[in-house]
């Protein structure tokens, strides 16, 4: 093959993974095989669920029929916490959960998403996936449970609604707080607020009844849907550009069975590595509109904004610090990917962590 030839070749390639609709023509010029794919969303619904289908119903157009995709919605199949048996079982051939819901059988996944005070935003994880390995190591620990994590998707930044105003972080001090548990919870407790898990379906009635003052959920979207604004009067953001002190960055991924990933052609897998890039752009630019769309929606009915400060994002670093060195001591793999993030948010690029910080702990790599 001549050097020209080669270059082609090359450029080629480098069309299809910068364009889905370029990408289609090359891949469907292969023989079709009709693979088709069930996958599962951990939406139930709203905007992030018909994001979800409307991204599955192009594949089999842009692949000219050798691969399509059935969605299916949260719990349509199987309820969040089976989604990767059903997957190793061929229940599934490939899921798109939230990317902690696999911490029960990867603990790294804690640091595979966002974290209090961690990285801040989408590029940030971009770097630390597709810049400073973190991707290899998704594969290699994914790998290792009989599945495949082809890559992340953004979603967005989960907010607080309450009662009461808050306009410092010692106003959590005593207030019932709804909040996932684990180590957002153990952050608030160390500040002061009186905190407990519910499951989303059930953060509205317990706001209505006073049973909580406080909740973290989603974003401004899904939580207008659910009512919110009927039953709190304010939403605690942080410093301007900074929406969410506990979970600036929400992580979703596309993970994919083993035998069903290993089917696939190499053409095919890169097809599926670089539609996840399209998919994790439009979602997270579809869900950032729809967000835009319900501030007004939360202004109508007399909500009202409170934003903390930059000192309470220094002071909430100063809590979280330690207890990030404590889960990524519970786990060897664990350590190793926060260690990278460590790294880069001490780094001059960000300096989000202070060196004083991590004086006195150490990491167990």
């Amino acid at each position: 093959m001549t050097k020209v030839t080669t270059r082609r070749a090359a450029l080629r390639t480098l069309a299809g993974a910068g364009a889905a609709t370029l990408a289609a023509p090359h891949i469907a010029g292969a023989q079709a095989k009709g693979t088709n794919w069930k996958i599962q969303t951990s939406w139930p619904g709203g905007a992030g669920l018909q994001i979800f289908k409307d991204w599955c119903a192009t594949i089999e157009e842009k692949t000219g029929g050798e691969l399509s995709f059935t969605p299916f919605g949260a719990n349509d199949v199987v309820g969040d916490f089976q989604l990767y048996d059903a997957v190793k079982n061929g229940v599934l051939e490939a899921v798109n959960p939230f990317t902690i819901y696999a911490q029960g059988i990867i603990p790294a996944a804690t640091f595979l998403t966002s974290i209090p005070l961690g990285l801040r935003n989408p590029h940030e994880f971009d770097v630390f996936y597709y810049g400073l390995g973190g991707i290899d190591i998704a594969r290699e620990l994914y790998a290792a449970q009989g599945l495949h994590f082809v890559g992340p998707v953004h979603h967005g930044p989960n907010i607080i609604h309450s009662k009461v105003p808050i306009r410092s972080i010692d106003d959590f001090a005593g207030r019932k707080m709804r909040l996932p548990g684990g180590m957002v919870a153990e952050i608030f407790t160390a500040i002061g607020a009186e905190t407990t898990v519910l499951p989303g379906s059930e953060i509205f009635p317990a706001l209505e009844k006073g049973t909580i003052d406080v909740a973290d959920y989603v974003g401004p979207a899904v939580n207008y849907a659910l009512g919110f604004s009927q039953v709190t009067d304010y939403i605690v953001m942080g410093p301007p550009g900074f929406m969410s002190l506990y979970q600036p960055v929400d992580i979703m991924d596309i993970t994919v069975g083993k035998a069903a990933w290993d089917a696939l052609s190499p053409q095919m897998q890169q097809f599926v590595e670089m539609e996840t890039h399209v998919y994790s752009d439009m979602h997270h630019a579809a869900i950032q509109k729809a967000d835009q769309e319900a501030w007004g929606k939360f202004e109508a009915d007399g909500t009202e904004v409170t934003r903390l400060s930059q000192d309470d994002v220094e002071l909430m670093t100063e809590v979280a610090v330690p207890i990030w060195y404590d889960y990524a001591n519970r786990d060897p793999q664990a350590a190793r990917v926060f260690k990278i993030q460590l790294d880069y948010m001490m780094s001059g690029s960000l300096g989000y962590v202070d060196p004083a910080l991590t004086q006195g702990l150490e990491l167990k790599l």
